[in-house]
């Protein structure tokens, strides 16, 4: 389940930006043209949105292309495949077959979390002051869960729900500064420019969370990893009850410094 870039940018700004905004504007009318989009000049597309063409090119500096040429290529790449096909039968029985495979699903995370490595997790958490998680799309559910139940514990991080905000803020970060990415597939870095990062010094503790099997690049530190069928049905019900656990166990952490 890897979305493609086109996605991934475009429906991560049109949940992040103002509704009405000249970059909503854009990003919605690439998702409902995109057949129309391939062929289309800069010009033409200024006019179909109501915008100067200044306008689409700062557009795309924005979400992080190139520029208009690489918003084409990505267009011409474009490929939203439609879902697995739904669950056979009655209400009740595709019901309970998504029951199923959901609950399945968590339970896979629970019998194959490695304890050590969601400690170390965890003191990490602790011991860093400034901490941020993110994940794309529907992984960035995951980032919210933490943010929200570490906050109930009294441990602020920081997350963003733009693709373009977690890019900048990843290639900003130093030593310092503890990134959380919540990742299904493991692709993350599929999205993300890599080589200024690669150029920094000082760079991030990176913690990258998932369920997939691909190799992670060298400068993310550890992965906390669960086992997934990879399905949608997995997704982000896994990573969701993942944030759930640190959480969790951060506050027993905690709890158990005070007593010492």
């Amino acid at each position: 389940m890897i979305y493609g870039k086109l996605p991934v940018v475009f429906l991560g700004l049109l949940a992040s930006e103002k509704s009405g905004s000249t970059n909503s504007i854009i990003a919605k009318f690439i998702l409902e043209n995109l057949e129309d989009m391939k062929d289309i000049g800069i010009q033409q597309f200024a006019t179909e949105c109501n915008v100067s063409t200044s306008s689409i090119s700062r557009f795309c500096r924005e979400i992080g292309l190139e520029g208009f040429s690489e918003l084409k290529m990505i267009l011409n790449q474009a490929n939203l495949q439609k879902g697995p096909e739904a669950s056979q039968g009655c209400f009740q029985e595709r019901k309970k077959a998504y029951t199923q495979q959901t609950v399945g699903g968590i339970q896979r995370v629970s019998d194959s979390l490695n304890e050590s490595d969601l400690m170390e997790l965890v003191q990490d958490i602790k011991k860093y002051d400034n901490v941020a998680a993110f994940g794309l799309m529907k992984a960035e559910t995951a980032a919210l869960i933490l943010q929200s139940d570490l906050l109930m514990y009294g441990k602020q991080i920081f997350t963003n729900l733009s693709f373009k905000e977690q890019t900048d803020y990843i290639l900003d970060a130093d030593d310092n500064q503890l990134i959380i990415l919540f990742s299904f597939t493991s692709s993350y870095f599929d999205y993300a420019p890599l080589k200024p990062f690669l150029r920094k010094k000082r760079q991030p503790k990176i913690w990258m969370v998932t369920g997939g099997n691909t190799n992670t690049p060298s400068f993310v530190h550890k992965c906390l990893k669960f086992k997934s069928s990879q399905n949608h049905f997995e997704h982000p019900s896994q990573l969701d009850f993942v944030a759930t656990i640190l959480a969790q166990e951060y506050n027993y952490f905690n709890q158990k410094l005070t007593e010492k």
